[in-house]
């Protein structure tokens, strides 16, 4: 460990419970607070170069990055706030949809019996409106092994469809 490295372990375990204070205090919840010390040390730890020499103003660096990391947390818990506004706003826009129909019913129960890879398939394409292009990428197959398993899926919804509409054997 170099004379750097060392100064910056003394440093850390020195000030490390005031920092975390400083940045619990700031915090809603407080628990992100240890989170924001361990972007802290990863910031100072790359910026290990720019130590100060004199172990006041190694504290105060260390705070001042502290600072910096805090700000951007408040500027990320702003954005956050403001996308999840505007999708309120936007779902608040739209009409209800219809109350699920019998058919509609049959139909996500056919999807919840289906394998996984059968049901997201089905489900990215004709929910999600993707092009099979568009579902290869998602998935990271070829196309052609999309629209491939696409049909296979298709069959096996169709039969667990048929399967539910079948009456009950009498008994």
């Amino acid at each position: 460990m170099n004379l750097s490295e060392q100064r910056f372990t003394h440093l850390v375990q020195a000030a490390g419970s005031r920092i975390l204070s400083y940045l619990t205090r700031r915090v809603d919840p407080p628990c992100d607070g240890a989170d924001l010390l361990a972007d802290t040390l990863t910031v100072a730890w790359r910026r290990i170069a720019d130590l100060p020499g004199d172990d006041d103003q190694a504290m105060a660096w260390l705070f001042g990055i502290a600072r910096g990391v805090l700000a951007n947390h408040r500027r990320g818990q702003t954005r956050r706030a403001a996308l999840a506004d505007r999708l309120r706003a936007r779902l608040a826009d739209r009409p209800p949809g219809p109350d699920p129909s019998g058919e509609t019913v049959a139909i996500r129960d056919a999807l919840n019996r289906l394998p996984d890879p059968d049901r997201e398939l089905i489900t990215l394409t004709a929910w999600d409106g993707l092009t099979a292009d568009e579902v290869a990428a998602v998935l990271e197959i070829t196309p052609a092994a999309v629209r491939q398993r696409l049909v296979r899926a298709r069959g096996r919804l169709r039969a667990a469809l048929l399967e539910h509409q079948a009456p009950a054997p009498p008994a």
